[in-house]
Order: structure tokens, then sequence, then C-alpha cells
């Protein structure tokens, strides 16, 4: 478990009632938040990206962080692969799309951001765990000092 806590560090705090505040959580869900709070503003990575970047878990499993931890971060920065928001959050997201300049295909419902502009491959040091990215399922912009790779899948 992590020591991360709630209220006391500034860290995650469950938005579902029944929930304690400042309850530790897991490790697995304090290295999602990691990843999110280093997104920059007017950049988007789908749940998929974050996974892969992890390299454990999927997609429904980064958004059941998010639905439990989310609250405290940058939420609207993690997107479905298609560029829409979580269901019900459109009109909420678009506010900080707007207020960021993240690049959008759409601003009537649904919401749509630009993936080609928006996303985020990050400048983060490869997670040590679990299992390596396969390349050919990525659909992630990779980028280094020297040459700029895109995978498809």
């Amino acid at each position: 478990m992590s020591e991360r806590r709630g209220d006391e560090a500034g860290g995650a705090v469950s938005g579902e009632a029944g929930e304690e505040p400042g309850r530790v959580i897991g490790d697995y869900a304090d290295r999602v938040l990691d990843v999110v709070e280093r997104i920059p503003a007017g950049r988007v990575m789908s749940y998929g990206d974050i996974a892969e970047y992890l390299r454990e878990g999927g997609p429904r499993q980064v958004g059941r962080v998010l639905a439990t931890y989310g609250g405290s971060v940058a939420w609207w920065r993690v997107i479905h692969a298609d560029g829409t928001p979580a269901p019900g959050h459109d009109r909420a997201a678009l506010e900080h799309y707007r207020a960021e300049g993240t690049p959008l295909r759409s601003a009537r419902s649904p919401v749509r951001v630009d993936m080609r502009e928006a996303r985020w491959g990050g400048d983060l040091k490869p997670s040590p765990v679990g299992r390596p990215p396969d390349p050919r399922r990525s659909k992630m912009r990779l980028e280094c000092r020297w040459s700029v790779v895109e995978c498809r899948g």
C-alpha cells in the first residue's frame, strides 16, 4: 500500500459516498494519479495510454482509479481513445479544455478532443513494473531527443 493519504498529504481522496477521507490508497492507484498529475495543461492521455505507460492494468482499471480518487487531479486530461471525456462530464471538461487551450474536434455534445494534436506521450521515464508495452498495439506517440516514432496497431 502507498503512503499517499487524502487530505493529509495532498494526495487522493475518494469522491464516493461512504469512503473514508484520508485512507491509504493502493500502489497502482497512486501510480495512476502520479501520471495524471504530470499531464501538462492543454494535453491529454487516454485511459489505455496510462495503463500502457504503467505496463499494468488496462483502461477499465485506470477509469476505476479516477472514478474513485480522481477528484484531486486533473481528471479531464484523461479521456477515451476516441477523444471524448468521461460520460456525464462533457460540460465541466469543456470548461477546462477551453481554459487550457486543449485542441478540440467538437465543442458540441459529444465534446471531442483532437487526439492527434492533444495526446501526450509523456516525458516520463518508463515504469519498471509489469510487462513491456507491445509496439504493435501501441497508439501512443513516443518522442526522444533524436527522433519521433509513431506506432500503429
